[in-house]
């Protein structure tokens, strides 16, 4: 079954990350003139959680479901937003590379356990 592994780290790593993105998604919208709520932030977010689930689920973890779960995140974006695909393409490659960067620098914050 697929949530054999589902345990509260899980869950707490998923809520991490979720307000992580949320944050960052308010952020470059809103300096790219997105002018919208925190909560169609937060809306967004789980649309492309959504989005990422159904395409891993499906496809797999690799490169095609990437690819294709990043073309309907950037669907989603484009569509919530109103904006058009260069403009949703720029904010989800800003809210990518620091996401990731917060993702690798954020385990390491409070030093070894």
């Amino acid at each position: 079954m697929a949530f054999e592994n589902f345990d509260a780290n899980s869950i707490i790593i998923f809520l991490v990350g979720l307000l992580i993105s949320t944050v960052m998604i308010y952020l470059v919208t809103f300096i790219l003139g997105q002018r919208r709520s925190i909560k169609l932030a937060f809306f967004t977010a789980i649309i492309g959680s959504i989005v990422y689930g159904i395409s891993y689920a499906i496809l797999g973890n690799g490169f095609l479901s990437a690819i294709l779960g990043g073309i309907a995140w950037l669907l989603a974006l484009k569509t919530i937003y109103g904006m058009g695909w260069l403009k949703a393409l720029i904010v989800a490659v800003i809210v990518w590379i620091i996401t990731t960067a917060i993702g690798t620098l954020l385990p390491t914050a409070i030093g070894p356990l």
